[in-house]
């Protein structure tokens, strides 16, 4: 029907693009121009999902929303540390079980990029690579030594042969086409000399000696072998040439968004830059790109890295941490991919002409010899549109934008327009609900238990030591946590005791958070920061005469995950003195110091789902508030509906969370600076940069963690919270992440062509009207059309306004088309709406819709 015009013509011919025969994969090689599969030229567009940031339940469907926006390949990291648990002791279950991974993306139809690496950085804890490395003697990481040397190329040897198994590599008929060898090492590579060469060049070698049938890769190595395929990571790779005339201009990394660390701001790209970049992409002869992230997820448990990066690794991904699709920016891009699908046989066929069309603006035009024929027109000027002159039609480019021409003649897709909904999505509170299977079915409010950690040594100390260890080197990283304890005696002729003041306790440290007891009183906490973490602080503390116990609780947020010799970046503290004695400053670093590893409670296995039966939990129907160093536990039932579920930590201070034994992860609302600079709207135009464009100034970082739906039981699901700092666990409460609203805006100079997707040559038919599509998620209709315009409506989503010129029609046109329906489409007629209003200005129309 008429409606179904670009988009929906446009799904269609994405989704058969996507039906690959992948029964048959099997030869993969490549030229100047593309990746050949099965003597086949493939144009592919990649989608980073890591499996590990996610959980088996939510794969397919993460799979299968990528798919859907036009993704025919699924990125992925193989991630060393959470598979080789210690030296040849390997675990591949759960969140970890890859083979399952790879299934799935198989049964999808769709190819997969494996980056073994195995170094992956990835704002992963260390990077990666297993904690028991380092204390392998005599390793130093990502050189020519030979202890790394020997267990990467065994990890390496490992998961190939894995994979080799069951038979997944497309040599054997499986969805891998490419394998990637270390990560991004041309950064670092200068830093390690002549040895950081010799190693590069091994590491090709051996990854190239693994006989996989398949191509490797080695991203942002730029003096990389002609045995591999150099690639490119950055937010724009238009100008990027391969070292060899003979490779594939292939795109790693695309960062639709940015990462979050705790006490920053919220960085987000807009879809229009990230459509411009993957547009210039293919206008300068690009063939394979990926976007990191295309589901970022969540850092569940102790992975992340940084150290600071939050334990939500969203990115400002097209698919959320919660797995929906994040409107409009998975929308906008769905339309991308399909109008660059459409140029794909003259694109990998033909040779471009490039033509100067002004100043900023030029056209790439690519014709083969069947007379195919496919043009990019791009203006990068930042500010202004341009009107240029193409094969004897004028274009209108807005700035910063690339016009997509299938046929040479029709705009089909222009990157600054974006047509896609937008979504309201809304985090609905959900009290805590006792559970049915809790011992105490007739009590109505919900029961806690509680267990105090000791302050300082719980048990017996780990050892007795004058001056400071290192924090990582003591824990190994089997716990974020290291009591330093020491005593001082106090006169009672001291001054500041006889003044009632107070002396200041002045401590440094390497990183990255602590809280100081005196006496058994949490008197202090400070940290660094994503950006500085060593930090240092002076705080006056209460001390008596006599004997006074000084505990510090010295804490790792996620280990350093990237750099040159980053494994021997440290944490813990370097000084501790206390300031305004008699005879002036009192130095303890030089103290005896007792060590005592990790929380008692994480000695009992307060958080595991079973094996708690003996130990003293204290049950209280009022838990206590602003406590430090308190474990609480409730039992509870899963909150209604089938919605992804957040939990809101919002009121308590920093710890960690568990639901039934499983890693919810670190925690910590850490409000960033009232002070920083935000932004209420985000101008796309311009080269993006992760300071761009921040928003949420003065508001935490992170406030819901993300739970999995599958790791609910209906009731009886123990949810353990250890809180370090104080909070309120009363106010904890579970989050539905709803889709309420969806809001749509086009102009009539929007691009709409009928498309013809049977023809291979990117035919378009005839021009169109623009229109609005609005989809509800799935049982929801649209139930209210809160607002509709056409005319100059101004403002965004949440915010808009009628302008000068509006038709009074509009808001019965779009419930008469709408209302009571799971999706609707409205066309911008002449039928619909009234075309004589303002007759000089380019009329747009405006919806805002609720969906229940």
């Amino acid at each position: 029907m008429k409606l179904s015009s670009f988009l929906l013509q446009l799904t269609v011919f994405v989704l058969s693009c996507l039906a690959f025969s992948l029964a048959n994969a099997g030869n993969v090689t490549y030229d100047h121009r593309s990746l050949i599969i099965n003597g086949q030229r493939k144009l592919l567009i990649s989608a980073a999902i890591h499996y590990p940031r996610s959980v088996p339940a939510m794969w397919p469907g993460l799979v299968q929303t990528a798919k859907k926006g036009g993704v025919d390949v699924i990125e992925t990291y193989v991630f060393w540390n959470g598979h080789e648990l210690s030296p040849g002791n390997y675990y591949f279950g759960g969140r970890y079980d890859l083979v399952k991974f790879v299934k799935i993306v198989q049964e999808a139809g769709l190819y997969l990029i494996l980056r073994i690496g195995p170094f992956v950085a990835a704002e992963w804890n260390f990077g990666g690579v297993p904690v028991w490395l380092h204390y392998v003697p005599g390793t130093v990481f990502r050189t020519d030594n030979e202890p790394f040397k020997h267990y990467m190329e065994k990890f390496t040897t490992f998961i190939v042969n894995l994979m080799k198994q069951e038979k997944l590599f497309a040599s054997q008929g499986g969805p891998i086409i490419l394998a990637q060898v270390e990560n991004e090492y041309g950064y670092y590579e200068s830093a390690y000399g002549e040895a950081g060469k010799r190693y590069a060049m091994w590491a090709a070698s051996m990854a190239v000696s693994q006989n996989i049938g398949v191509p490797w890769i080695m991203c942002q190595q730029f003096d990389a072998p002609d045995t591999v395929i150099d690639t490119c990571n950055s937010f724009y790779c238009d100008q990027f040439k391969p070292l060899s005339p003979n490779k594939p201009k292939i795109w790693t990394e695309n960062w639709p968004g940015w990462f979050k660390t705790f006490g920053s701001r919220d960085p987000h790209r807009p879809p229009e830059d990230v459509a411009f970049s993957v547009a210039r992409f293919f206008q300068k002869g690009g063939s394979v790109q990926n976007y990191y992230m295309y589901h970022g997820g969540t850092n569940f448990g102790r992975t992340s890295g940084g150290p600071f990066i939050t334990t939500s690794y969203d990115y400002d991904a097209p698919i959320d941490e919660y797995g929906l699709p994040r409107f409009p920016k998975w929308g906008h891009l769905k339309e991308l991919h399909g109008a660059i699908k459409l140029c794909e046989h003259a694109l990998l066929n033909g040779e471009p002409t490039h033509m100067s069309l002004g100043p900023s603006q030029e056209a790439d035009v690519y014709t083969d010899s069947t007379g195919a024929c496919a043009a990019f027109i791009s203006n990068t000027d930042e500010k202004n549109d341009k009107t240029v002159e193409f094969r004897n039609a004028s274009y209108h480019l807005p700035a910063w934008s690339v016009s997509i021409l299938p046929d040479c003649k029709n705009v089909v897709f222009n990157t600054a327009k974006v047509r896609a909904q937008t979504t309201v999505v809304e985090m609905v509170a959900e009290d805590l609900q006792p559970s049915v299977a809790s011992p105490d079915k007739g009590m109505k409010a919900l029961k806690w238990e509680i267990f105090v950690e000791k302050v300082g040594v719980w048990g017996e100390a780990d050892f007795i030591k004058n001056g400071f260890v290192d924090h990582i080197n003591t824990t190994k990283d089997i716990t974020d946590y290291l009591w330093y304890t020491t005593s001082i005696f106090v006169s009672e002729n001291e001054a500041f005791l006889k003044k009632g003041s107070q002396p200041v306790l002045f401590i440094e440290s390497k990183g990255h958070a602590l809280h100081a007891f005196v006496n058994e009183k949490l008197e202090a906490s400070a940290s660094g920061n994503g950006t500085n973490p060593p930090f240092k602080f002076k705080k006056p503390v209460s001390l008596k005469a006599g004997k006074n116990e000084i505990a510090l609780l010295s804490m790792t947020v996620g280990l350093q995950n990237a750099g040159s010799f980053y494994e021997w970046v440290g944490a813990g503290l370097t000084s501790v003195k206390i300031e305004g004695f008699n005879n002036g400053t009192v130095d303890l670093s030089s103290n005896a110091w007792t060590y005592k590893i990790g929380l008692q409670g994480e000695h009992l296995g307060l958080y595991k789902s079973d094996g708690m039966d003996n130990v003293n939990w204290l049950s209280t129907p009022e838990p206590p508030k602003e406590q430090p160093l308190t474990w609480y536990k409730a039992i509870v039932d899963a909150p209604p509906g089938d919605e992804p579920i957040g939990l809101d930590m919002i009121h308590m201070g920093k710890g960690l969370a568990w639901l039934n034994g499983e890693e919810i992860g670190r925690y910590w609302p850490w409000k960033s600076s009232v002070h920083d600079k935000c932004v209420k709207e985000c101008d796309y135009r311009g080269k993006f940069m992760p300071d761009k464009c921040f928003t949420g100034c003065g508001e935490p970082t992170q406030r819901w963690y993300h739970i999995p739906r599958s790791w609910f039981k209906p009731s009886g699901n123990i949810l353990v919270i250890f809180e370090e700092k104080g909070g309120d666990p009363t106010k904890i409460s579970f989050s539905r992440r709803k889709t309420s609203g969806v809001c749509a805006d086009v102009a009539e100079d929007y691009p709409s062509f009928e498309l013809e997707p049977e023809h291979e040559n990117g035919n378009v038919g005839t021009k169109n009207n623009a229109a609005i599509l609005l989809n509800c998620p799935k049982h929801t209709r649209i139930s209210t059309v809160k607002f509709a315009s056409f005319g100059t409506p101004t403002g965004t989503c949440g915010s808009y306004s009628k302008g000068e010129c509006h038709d009074p029609k509009s808001i019965s046109v779009v419930e008469k088309m709408c209302l009571n329906k799971n999706e609707c489409a409205i066309e911008l007629t002449e039928e619909n709406f009234s075309k004589v209003l303002c007759p000089d200005a380019t009329k747009k129309l405006a919806v805002e819709a609720v969906c229940s």
